[in-house]
């Protein structure tokens, strides 16, 4: 690895870890409230302005619309113009949206915001995990980036809250209720002015003085608190290989040279899987349950316990991701998913149906913990946000998909037929995962680029030394 990767993977964990982790967490947990209020909003809006089912259908895809188009695009851009502009530029992207759509006074306008404020949040959560990835010595980087996303839960456990004391209690609640969502981010917004950028990027892009300039700042910080710092291993340091500066475009093309086709192909199916059935299951559960006579799904308390329920499956999903390792997290939470699914398929009774849809919300989140950390770290500096942007966005298709085909399933198959498909698709993303992918715990970001390339075919001849460092 070169210098700037060796200074920073001998650094201890401390408060300046902590506070990325808590200014990312904070970005995600607003994000949760925000896309996850709109179940909260959509029935109000819909009786306000008199839509029509495929109104109310546009309505409720805006925010997927939004977060699939942001989540490619900064990406991309954040592979060529930096993580820290990308991430602030979005979060004020999303903060206007957010505000904004609590003043709309027509579906069209509001549709439209929607849209805006999913195109920022989706731009922003993408950013995030790969940025404090690179900052976040290899000993604890999954257990860090899992706790990243843990903070979602926080957001949506607030939006049910929310939903169900301010929006069903005022007449004008979903507009409340639109400004808190976008208020807190104003805060964030201006702490997040202290963020340096990230010195693999900027070595990546031939940027070295500003590298190490960054990393001399970060370990004056420690200094200053007399920590004292061992010194960079001199075996692992190699001199930093000459950048290679591309385009956007040639970024994507990347993706599926043959050195990245197979983990990016992995990276997409995963995405594609845990989202399929995590949008299967949350968003025709309570409409399923309901023709098959169980009503409990209405209930506020349901509905806290399943939210309540994600927060420990992301954080025991990340302590498990430096103990087992992100790829056996991911598998093992999605087929355990799987199983509570089907547990739910028989559930008769009010004690079951929490019981399973406990498990469920537990499981299908845990792994959310295990693909976000697990996602920046199979791809080359280079190209990390891009191909974490690329597979989010792939997994976006899934949510959208997943929808449609239980309508079209359930009248055919039943119930049974629903989570049969369901289960089916997730058993298929654990084991492309679990047989096909990079273990990547406890090593670095640059040792598992070089592994990924000696894994991959080569049709173009052995690696030489410079090109496998990256």
């Amino acid at each position: 690895m070169s210098a700037v990767a060796a200074r920073l993977e001998r650094l201890p964990i401390s408060g300046f870890h902590r506070k990325l982790l808590l200014i990312g967490g904070l970005g995600y947990m607003f994000d949760g409230l925000d896309s996850s209020s709109l179940a909260f909003l959509l029935p109000v809006v819909s009786k306000l302005w008199h839509l029509t089912s495929a109104q109310s259908g546009l309505v409720a895809s805006s925010t997927y619309i939004g977060y699939f188009f942001g989540a490619f695009l900064s990406g991309v851009l954040a592979d060529v113009i930096g993580r820290r502009r990308i991430m602030m530029s979005a979060l004020a992207i999303y903060c206007a949206a957010s505000l904004a759509s609590a003043t709309a006074n027509d579906w069209h306008t509001f549709f439209a915001l929607r849209i805006v404020a999913g195109f920022g949040s989706g731009a922003e959560t993408v950013v995030i995990a790969p940025f404090l990835a690179e900052f976040v010595p290899r000993r604890y980087r999954g257990i860090f980036c899992g706790a990243l996303v843990g903070f979602m839960s926080f957001g949506y456990l607030g939006s049910a809250i929310l939903g169900f004391s301010v929006v069903r209690n005022f007449a004008d609640g979903w507009r409340y209720l639109a400004v808190a969502t976008s208020l807190p981010v104003v805060m964030l917004l201006w702490w997040r002015r202290t963020l340096p950028e990230s010195p693999r990027w900027l070595e990546s892009q031939g940027r070295r003085g500003e590298a190490n300039r960054i990393v001399s700042e970060i370990e004056a910080w420690f200094a200053s608190r007399g920590i004292r710092l061992a010194p960079a291993s001199v075996s692992a340091v190699l001199p930093a290989a000459a950048p290679i500066k591309t385009g956007a475009w040639q970024n994507v093309l990347t993706l599926w040279s043959p050195r990245l086709a197979r983990t990016t192909a992995v990276s997409w199916l995963m995405w594609f899987s845990v989202a399929f059935a995590y949008y299967s299951f949350f968003s025709w559960i309570p409409s399923l349950l309901l023709k098959e006579g169980l009503t409990m799904t209405k209930s506020f308390g349901y509905s806290i316990a399943i939210y309540g329920a994600q927060i420990p499956g992301y954080f025991s999903a990340a302590w498990l991701n430096e103990r087992i390792g992100r790829k056996a997290v991911v598998a093992s939470y999605m087929l355990l998913g799987g199983m509570a699914a089907i547990a739910l398929a028989f559930s008769h009774t009010g004690l079951q149906i929490m019981a399973a849809g406990i498990a469920l919300s537990f499981f299908m989140n845990g792994a959310f913990a295990g693909v976000y950390a697990y996602t920046p770290e199979v791809f080359p500096t280079s190209v990390r946000a891009t191909g974490t942007g690329s597979s989010s966005s792939f997994g976006r298709i899934g949510s959208v998909s997943a929808p449609i085909l239980v309508g079209l399933v359930y009248p055919t198959l039943g119930f049974l037929g629903v989570f049969a498909m369901t289960t089916s698709v997730l058993l298929i993303g654990a084991c492309v995962v679990f047989f096909l992918g990079i273990e990547t715990r406890n090593r670095s970001l640059e040792d598992i680029e070089v592994q990924g390339a000696e894994a991959a075919p080569d049709l173009r001849g052995p690696l030489s030394s410079t090109e496998m460092r990256g």
